[in-house]
C-alpha cells in the first residue's frame, strides 16, 4: 500500500471523525437549556439582535427591552380578549427575603434574573427550572451602606455573557451558559466613601456601562464603561465637579465648577449627582443618556451656601458612548434641596408636537412634572405637573421651575410636595405608540424637611436620620407630621397634551414598574400583593392574581416556542418596604410566569406575623428624649417608628418579644442577624445609648397603646 493511500485514508478518517463531532455539536445545540442552546443563542446578542428584536420583541435582550427603554412588547397572542384565562405556568423560589427589583432578561427560553444582595439567576422557561446561580458574596454585614434596601434592578447580556454590577460596587462579567466567572473590576474609586450600586448595567457598543448610588452617604457620582470582552476601563464621566484646588477633569466638569460655591466645600462630601439607574440610548444619534442624582448633602445652604444651581445634580445628561465626553444636558432640578432625582426611568420616543415630528426624551422624576425634552439638542419643549406640587407653579418657556416661598424655606420645618419619596421613583414606565399614553406608578409619601443648621461632614447628629450610619443629609425629617395623606397610583399620561387620560387608585404607594403590548394590555404588580391586567385604552381591570407579596419590580414578556408568556419577579423591599407594607401575607422573592391556559398551582402564602405591642421593658421616662433622637439617627429608615409602622421586609421593633428589646445589646452589638443586613453598632453607639433607645421603643408602644 502506498504512502499516498494511507494519507488519503487518514484523511477521510479525521473528516468522519470531525463530522461526528460536530454534528453532535450541533445536534447538543437543538436541545433547548442545554450548554451549547445556551451558548449560542446568547452569543448572538449585541446591538444589532437588540435593534432587530425592537421591530417584532420575541425577546427581552435589554433591561427595558428596547435601546429607548419604551417596555412596550409587540406581542398580542395575550390580549384583552383572552387575558382573563392567563395561569400561572410555574413559580421559581429566588429565596430572598428582602427586595426584588429585578427586571427579567429572556433570550430563546433562558431567563436571567436577579435577587436581592445581587445574586443571579439563570432559569429554563421552558421547565420553570433552575440552570445556575452565581452569588457575587457581598458582605452581609455592609448593608448599612445603601439608603433603599439590598437590591439589584438586573443584568445585561451580550456576546453570552452575563453582566451583574454587586452591591458593593464590583462589576462581573458571567458565562451566560454556565455562570461561572469570566471577569471581574472593582468600580468604586475610593473605598472610604459608602458607595452601592442596585442599578442593571447596560452594554452600548461593547461597553458595559454602570453607575453608582451613595449619595445620601457623601460621595461623588460618575459613570463608567468598559469593555465587555476584557473588562478593561474605556472610559469615566464623573457628573458633579470635584476639589476645584486641583485640575479638573474636563471642560464639563470646568463648566460646573461655576454653579456651586466653594465656600461649602462641597467636594468634602463628593457633591453627590449619582447616577444610579436610568440610561438610554440612540443609535441613530450615538448618544446615551442617563438620569442623574441628588445632591450629597440634601441642604443646598450647607453644600452651596451662595445657592447656583450646582450642575449637574438632577439632570438628563447626554454623552458620546464612544468617548464618555459630554455633550449637553437639561437640568430638571436646578439646585435641588429635597432630594429630587432626575434618576427615574426615561422614554425615548418620536411624537407629533404641534404638527411636527419631534425626537423627544420622556422623563417623570420625583419632583412630580413630566417632561419632554428634545432629544437631539437637550433643549426644553413642555413640563407639566402630574402629581400636586407646591414646590413650584410651573415651568417658564427656558425650562426653569418658577419655585413658590415654602421651597426654600429651611428655618422650620416644611412640608414639599412631592417629597423626597417622589412623585415617582424607580418603578419603570412604559409607553405604547398605538394609544399613545405612558403608564407610570404614582405615588406620595408625605414627609416635612428642615435644615440642619449645625449640620457638618461625618459628624454626631443625632435627631437627623440615619446621621450615625453615615447619612449625610444636612437635614432633619418629620420633625412635625405632615398633613398630607399617602397614596399610589396607576396613570395613563398622554405626553402630547400633557394630562392623565386615565388613573387607578391603589391601596397604598410604592406599586411596582409597568409593561405594555400590543395586546392593548397594560400589565402592573401591586404593593397589596397582586399582579394586575388592564385594558391600555380605557384602564379597566381585565384579569389579576395574588403573588404573596407586595410587588415592586416591572414585568415581561416574550414567545418561547411560538407561544407568549408574561412573567414577573416580586418580593417586597425597597426604601419603602423595609418598614411600611400593604399585604398581610408574605413569603420569599418568587419569580411568577403566566400564559394562557396555564393551571399550575400557585406556591402557599405565609401570613405576616405581627406580635402583640412590646410591654413589661424596665426603662427610665427620663431616657426617653435622647433615645428618640438616638433612634431617628441609627434605626428609623429600616425599622420605622415603634408600634406606629407595622414593619416591611425589616420587622418593626415595637411589636417584638420583650426578651429581645430586653437584651437589645446581645443584637446591636456583633449580633446575630448581621448575617441577614444588620450593622455592627460597636464603636457607633455605647451600652448607655441602647438603654435610652430601649426606653424610647418601650415608651413609644406605652405611649400608643390603647387604653383600657
Amino acid at each position: 500500500m502506498s504512502t499516498y493511500s494511507l494519507t488519503a485514508r487518514a484523511a477521510v478518517g479525521l473528516a468522519l471523525l470531525l463530522g461526528a463531532a460536530l454534528g453532535a455539536q450541533a445536534q447538543q445545540a437543538t436541545v433547548k437549556g442545554s450548554a451549547a442552546h445556551i451558548s449560542a443563542v446568547t452569543k448572538k446578542v449585541d446591538g444589532a439582535f437588540v435593534r432587530s428584536n425592537a421591530r417584532a420583541t420575541p425577546d427581552w435582550p435589554s433591561h427595558g427591552l428596547d435601546y429607548a427603554e419604551t417596555r412596550h412588547s409587540r406581542l398580542d397572542q395575550v390580549n384583552t380578549g383572552n387575558v382573563k384565562d392567563l395561569g400561572l405556568v410555574w413559580s421559581y423560589n429566588l429565596e430572598s427575603t428582602r427586595g426584588v427589583e429585578a427586571t427579567p432578561l429572556v433570550v430563546d427560553g433562558i431567563m436571567y434574573v436577579t435577587a436581592s444582595w445581587s445574586v443571579v439567576h439563570a432559569i429554563d422557561v421552558r421547565t420553570g427550572k433552575r440552570i445556575w446561580s452565581y452569588d457575587p458574596q457581598v458582605p452581609r454585614e455592609g448593608g448599612f451602606k445603601g439608603c433603599c434596601d439590598v437590591v439589584n434592578r438586573g443584568v445585561a447580556l451580550y456576546e453570552g455573557k452575563v453582566f451583574v454590577a454587586s452591591y458593593d460596587g464590583r462589576l462581573v462579567a458571567l458565562d451566560a451558559a454556565t455562570g461561572q466567572k469570566v471577569w471581574e473590576k472593582d468600580t468604586i474609586i475610593d473605598r472610604k466613601f459608602s458607595y452601592t450600586i442596585t442599578g442593571a448595567p447596560r452594554v452600548v457598543k461593547g461597553k458595559v456601562i454602570i453607575g453608582n448610588g451613595g449619595a445620601e452617604y457623601g460621595v461623588r457620582g460618575y459613570v463608567t464603561a468598559y469593555d465587555a470582552k476584557t473588562g478593561e476601563q474605556k472610559w469615566r464621566w464623573f457628573t458633579v465637579p470635584g476639589d476645584p484646588s486641583k485640575p479638573f477633569e474636563d471642560e464639563s466638569m470646568a463648566k460646573a465648577a461655576k454653579t456651586w460655591d466653594p465656600a461649602g466645600k462641597w467636594w468634602e462630601a463628593g457633591g453627590g449627582g449619582t447616577a444610579w439607574d436610568a440610561m438610554a440610548f440612540d443609535p441613530e444619534l450615538n448618544l446615551l443618556y442617563i438620569g442623574t442624582g441628588n445632591g450629597s448633602p440634601w441642604a443646598r445652604s450647607k453644600r452651596s451656601p451662595a445657592g447656583g444651581d450646582n450642575l449637574y445634580l438632577a439632570s438628563i445628561v447626554a454623552l458620546n458612548p464612544d468617548t464618555g465626553k459630554y455633550v449637553w444636558h437639561y437640568q430638571e432640578t436646578p439646585g435641588d434641596n429635597w432630594d429630587f432625582t432626575s434618576t427615574q426611568p426615561m422614554i425615548l420616543a418620536d411624537l407629533t408636537l404641534d404638527g411636527k415630528k419631534r425626537k423627544v426624551v420622556m422623563h417623570a422624576p420625583k419632583n412630580g412634572f413630566f417632561f419632554i425634552i428634545d432629544r437631539t439638542n437637550g433643549k426644553f419643549i413642555s413640563a407639566k405637573n402630574f402629581v400636586d406640587v407646591n414646590w413650584a407653579t410651573g415651568y417658564d418657556k427656558n425650562g426653569r421651575p418658577i419655585e413658590t416661598d415654602i421651597a426654600r424655606t429651611a428655618d422650620r420645618p416644611r412640608e414639599i410636595i412631592p417629597s423626597a419619596f417622589g412623585a415617582r421613583n424607580w418603578h419603570s414606565m412604559s409607553f405604547n405608540p398605538k394609544t399613545g399614553l405612558v403608564y407610570m406608578p404614582v405615588q406620595g409619601v408625605p414627609l416635612t424637611l428642615m435644615d440642619n443648621k449645625n449640620w457638618n461632614f461625618n459628624g454626631v447628629r443625632p435627631g437627623e436620620p440615619h446621621s450615625n450610619m453615615g447619612w449625610n443629609l444636612a437635614t432633619f425629617a418629620n420633625v412635625e407630621p405632615p398633613s398630607s395623606k399617602p397614596f399610589g397610583r396607576l396613570v395613563a399620561w398622554d405626553p402630547v397634551k400633557q394630562q392623565a387620560r386615565w388613573t387607578v387608585e391603589h391601596v397604598s404607594p410604592w406599586n411596582g414598574g409597568t409593561l405594555t403590548t400590543a395586546g392593548n394590555l397594560v400589565f402592573q404588580g401591586t404593593a397589596d400583593g397582586r399582579f394586575v391586567a388592564y385594558n391600555a385604552a380605557s384602564g379597566e381591570k381585565l384579569w389579576e392574581t395574588p403573588t404573596g407579596t407586595g410587588v415592586v419590580a416591572a414585568p415581561t414578556t416574550y414567545l418561547v416556542d411560538g407561544k407568549q408568556y408574561v412573567s414577573i419577579a416580586v418580593g417586597w423591599g425597597g426604601v419603602y418596604g423595609l418598614a411600611q407594607r400593604a399585604t398581610e401575607r408574605q413569603g420569599p422573592g418568587t419569580v411568577y410566569t403566566f400564559a394562557v391556559g396555564g393551571k399550575a398551582p400557585a406556591p402557599d402564602f405565609v401570613a405576616y406575623r405581627l406580635g402583640q405591642l412590646v410591654q413589661g421593658v424596665k426603662y427610665d421616662p427620663a431616657h426617653v428624649p435622647e433615645g428618640t433622637a438616638l433612634y431617628v439617627s441609627n434605626c428609623v429608615f429600616c425599622h420605622g417608628v415603634p408600634g406606629v409602622d407595622r414593619g416591611g421586609n425589616i420587622p418593626n421593633l415595637g411589636y417584638m418579644d420583650s426578651a429581645f428589646i430586653d437584651n437589645l445589646d446581645k443584637f446591636v452589638f456583633k449580633g446575630p442577624a448581621m448575617a441577614r443586613g444588620m450593622p455592627d453598632f460597636t464603636g457607633k453607639l455605647t451600652p448607655d445609648d441602647v438603654q435610652k433607645i430601649k426606653a424610647f421603643i418601650q415608651g413609644t408602644a406605652d405611649a400608643i397603646r390603647p387604653k383600657k
